[in-house]
């Protein structure tokens, strides 16, 4: 065998171990906490099968109805089924940050892998770049984007992905540039293979594990930031429904002694980014004792 085959190979096998070990085993409440995402993924999926009325039905003369076999969670103000609501709501809850996570983690990734590859003055242009648009709040961004490109819920996710961006980037950066600093990094570039793939083959599986763990954590960010935009009217608009959204128009009802369309959507948002965080940490934690 020659001595770049091995050298790869021993790059390839330590990659291997290492992505293995990190996203692997979350602990009692990791699961629990995959187990609560699973069910509410299960809901987004199966919405038009799970709800038992049509969440955009208004019957005016059934407004703000109890608890009952024709409505096991009321209805809201416009006599609308509330679990017809929150079942379809946990669509648009879910859509929107996992477009902002993918979008932001995809570019935070290459622009942090390009810029510890680069180094010099690539390196330092991309550090200035991303700790410019890190000074700015995504909340605030996005509030900006909604006002110049109107309101809905494509203009909040493209602010707040551009927003999130630096916080992957300088995250990813950090483990990278420890990662480039390996011996079988510069045993890898001695025998002459290209750049890209020492990246793509061998850094990037192996800071995998981290990046998983921060998108994890940037999923429940995006999904309170996108539902207290809803909640201001920025974000999802009516009819379609939506968790914030449905805190927004519930909080009238809780006014008249009707909480409970801001009850259930509240609660929904709240195990929601619990369940994400807690998932989040154990994922942290097992990449930091694994490193």
């Amino acid at each position: 065998m020659s001595t770049t085959a091995a050298v790869r190979r021993i790059g390839a096998r330590k990659a291997g171990r290492r992505t293995t070990r990190r996203t692997t085993g979350v602990g009692m409440s990791g699961g629990v906490a995959i187990a609560l995402l699973g069910l509410v993924v299960c809901f987004a999926v199966l919405a038009p099968l799970l709800s038992p009325h049509d969440p955009n039905a208004v019957n005016l003369s059934g407004a703000y109805q109890g608890s009952s076999g024709a409505h096991l969670l009321g209805t809201d103000a416009n006599g609308r089924d509330l679990l017809s609501r929150l079942v379809h709501g946990s669509r648009t809850a879910l859509i929107g940050p996992f477009l902002v996570v993918v979008i932001s983690t995809l570019l935070g990734a290459v622009l942090a892998l390009a810029a510890v590859w680069f180094g010099g003055w690539f390196d330092q242009m991309v550090v200035r770049v991303v700790d410019a648009v890190f000074a700015f709040p995504g909340l605030l961004l996005a509030i900006l984007a909604t006002a110049l490109f109107g309101s809905g819920l494509n203009a909040a996710v493209v602010a707040l992905s551009i927003a999130y961006v630096p916080y992957i980037a300088r995250i990813v950066r950090s483990a990278a540039l420890r990662e480039r600093s390996l011996p079988y990094i510069a045993a890898l570039q001695v025998q002459g293979v290209h750049g890209l793939r020492i990246a793509l083959r061998h850094i990037l599986p192996n800071v995998g594990g981290l990046i998983v763990a921060n998108a994890t954590l940037a999923f429940g960010f995006a999904l309170m930031d996108l539902a207290g935009l809803s909640f201001i009217g920025l974000g999802v608009q009516p009819p379609t429904s939506d968790w914030g959204a449905m805190v927004g128009t519930g909080m009238a009802g809780v006014l008249q002694q009707h909480p409970q369309e801001a009850l259930f959507a509240s609660a929904l948002i709240v195990i929601t980014v619990g369940a994400v965080n807690m998932l989040g940490d154990r994922l942290t934690e097992r990449w930091e004792a694994r490193s």
